[in-house]
């Protein structure tokens, strides 16, 4: 990888961190996509520090709860995605 794209790399992964810090902040979840995911799936992060497993409902903008993390998977998430946990 060449430095421009680290630092482009850089610059998009500090602007995803603003973005949730003032989602979270002003009371709204915030979408962590991950690969790791089946298709339709993604973590929803909420400002109370809960973190659910989501379908997502394309047609209708919508989630569907699969279920809410354990206290230890939020940690692990939180610690592989590094999101900081204090808002």
């Amino acid at each position: 990888m060449t430095a421009v794209m680290k630092q482009l790399e850089k610059t998009g992964n500090e602007a995803v961190q603003k973005l949730r810090l003032k989602k979270l902040r002003n009371g709204f979840p915030f979408m962590i996509n991950s690969k790791e995911l089946p298709s339709g799936q993604c973590y929803l992060e909420y400002p109370n520090g809960n973190i659910n497993l989501v379908t997502i409902k394309k047609a209708a903008r919508d989630f569907t709860l699969i279920r809410e993390l354990s206290p230890e998977e939020r940690t692990v998430i939180r610690k592989k995605y590094s999101l900081a946990l204090t808002l």
